[in-house]
């Protein structure tokens, strides 16, 4: 959400206590209160189960509307992603705000497969499982296992 420069309020009143809140208004979807000082100035917390009523984050690369069914991504609706673009144009999209060129995904695409290269090795993790282990236990194996081999370049 962007914060606008007139910065509206709403007045929370509790017994004799008052509370002025700041409105942020989101470039898309309904404007939200701000109640991170509320617990702070008040000792009391919202009670929103399900996040029915809540914004979970500040974001510039989705937008969700689950009643409405919208899911975008920096702007772009989610269907046309899947239906136009393919995962290296979603994925640069994600990164840098648009939709790169042939030249940028050409780039792109070369960057990302000279960095994603991995050591010969871990072959030998995916043999020391059991035919029949579960796929998310093997996953977690290899996975650690990768800091072994990079230790110097995290």
């Amino acid at each position: 959400m962007s914060r606008s420069d007139k910065i509206d309020k709403v007045t929370l009143t509790i017994g004799d206590k008052t509370l002025e809140l700041p409105v942020i208004h989101g470039a898309e979807g309904p404007s939200v209160i701000d109640v991170r000082k509320l617990y702070g100035e008040t000792g009391m917390f919202t009670y929103d189960p399900g996040f029915t009523s809540t914004a979970s984050c500040d974001s510039s690369i989705t937008y969700i509307d689950g009643e409405e069914g919208i899911l975008r991504h920096r702007g772009y609706p989610i269907d046309d992603l899947a239906m136009n673009s393919d995962f290296m144009e979603v994925a640069y999209l994600l990164f840098y705000g648009d939709l790169p060129n042939q030249r940028e995904k050409e780039k792109f695409s070369s960057d990302i497969t000279y960095h994603t290269m991995v050591h010969e090795q871990l072959l030998n993790f995916f043999h020391g499982f059991r035919r029949d282990a579960h796929p998310m236990a093997i996953l977690c194996g290899v996975v650690g296992a990768l800091s072994a081999f990079y230790h110097d370049s995290t």
